[in-house]
């Protein structure tokens, strides 16, 4: 969910989100009439949102494909959230094997396929082709006061047919570039394929802004700064992902840490704080015996935390009444990218879930599996230079 967005409800388990710059298109829609001078000004407007709530209707039942999609191949869908250039579904991960991105990607757009064929022909055989024009011609124009209900229902059809077409230019992050990654991957492998499908993406994108540019369309142009940056973080995660293939959490952790208690005064941490170069600091139950017993944790106190306590003035507080409830914990001995998804799958801030920007790392006594020690913890600096670092040796190897 992105910042801002207020929860419409859900749909087959998916939580739906608007984000607030889609009431100021609403507020847009619904005045450019009047500033116009259009007849029946008030009318229009009114005509022209339902037709956007119409239209936006459909984008949340295109991403609802791509999300049952991806559910049928485990993936989870955290939420779809409606803004002005459309539709996103926030899915914890994208499928990994090409078949699979594949039907996930193609999955939103066949939708919208089956939408056009249930409206098209529908509006052809009750009012023919004139009618179908007119409809196409106001779904071109967002102030348009003549969508009485045949040309509403026409226009809907090409605006479907349209998101079918336009999805599937082949640029990332869209669905045409999925859909072209996953080809590619089935002949080279993902970072190659990535990395091409992002290029070919920010070359549509300039070719958007450029077109939009010289022919005056301001929203081409928003959609093409979108798509070159998505093209970009598409690449970046991606990267990101294949430095960190094949290493473990013992890999990344940081072994020289320093624990808290929930009694400590955030005047205590504070002095951690500024001893060393740690900013969070797990935090273990005062009935706690041993300060590595992974058993006691009761939360994480970050340097967020500590600084907002400190402006609240309470320096001679307990830690326990500012941390944040409850610190995820991980084995050292699992794979990494796998241990940060699922953490990231658990809707908390990366690379820890549940609200912690840490993992615990814990080592568990083979003779007792109920003893765990805290051996390390997993942070996002350290992450990001040991990715840092693996890209720097495989550019050294050529």
């Amino acid at each position: 969910m992105l910042k801002g967005s207020l929860k419409l409800g859900s749909l087959l388990g998916v939580p739906v989100y608007l984000h607030w710059t889609f009431g100021l298109l609403i507020v847009w829609l619904v005045t450019m009439p009047f500033v116009a001078g259009a007849p029946d000004p008030m009318g229009a407007g009114l005509r022209t949102a339902g037709f956007v709530l119409a239209v936006f209707g459909c984008i949340v039942l295109h991403e609802m494909g791509h999300a049952l999609a991806a559910r049928r191949y485990g993936v989870r869908t955290r939420d779809i959230t409606l803004l002005p250039i459309g539709g996103v579904a926030s899915l914890e991960r994208m499928p990994e094997k090409p078949g699979q991105e594949l039907v996930v990607a193609l999955a939103g757009p066949a939708v919208n396929v089956v939408l056009a064929a249930l409206i098209v022909p529908a509006v052809l055989a009750t009012d023919g082709i004139e009618a179908f024009r007119v409809g196409v011609d106001a779904a071109g124009n967002a102030t348009a006061s003549s969508l009485h209900s045949t040309h509403f229902l026409a226009a809907l059809g090409s605006v479907n047919v349209m998101l079918v077409v336009f999805n599937l230019i082949p640029a990332l992050p869209m669905d045409g570039g999925r859909v072209l990654r996953a080809v590619l991957a089935m002949a080279t492998d993902r970072s190659r394929a990535t990395a091409i499908a992002a290029m070919v993406g920010q070359l549509v994108a300039v070719g958007f802004v450029v077109f939009g540019l010289f022919s005056g369309h301001v929203f081409l142009m928003l959609i093409g700064v979108f798509v070159f940056l998505g093209a970009g973080a598409e690449a970046q995660q991606e990267r990101f992902r294949a430095a960190l293939e094949g290493q473990r959490v013992a890999d990344a952790m940081v072994t020289k840490f320093t624990v808290l208690r929930a009694s400590d005064s955030l005047r205590v941490a504070a002095e951690e704080l500024l001893s060393g170069s740690q900013q969070d600091f797990p935090v273990l139950s005062d009935e706690a015996a041993d300060e590595r017993d992974a058993g006691a944790l009761v939360g994480v106190l970050t340097r967020t935390d500590l600084v907002r306590g400190a402006a609240a003035g309470k320096m001679d507080a307990r830690v326990s009444e500012v941390m944040r409830r409850g610190c995820p914990t991980v084995d050292e001995r699992l794979d990494l990218r796998e241990a940060l998804e699922a953490s990231k799958a658990a809707g908390g801030e990366s690379p820890a879930g549940q609200g912690s920007p840490i993992l615990a790392v814990v080592r568990v006594d083979p003779t007792v599996p109920s003893h765990r020690r805290i051996v390390g913890l997993v942070t996002p600096e350290n992450v990001t230079e040991l990715v840092m670092l693996r890209e720097a040796v495989h550019a050294s190897r050529g």
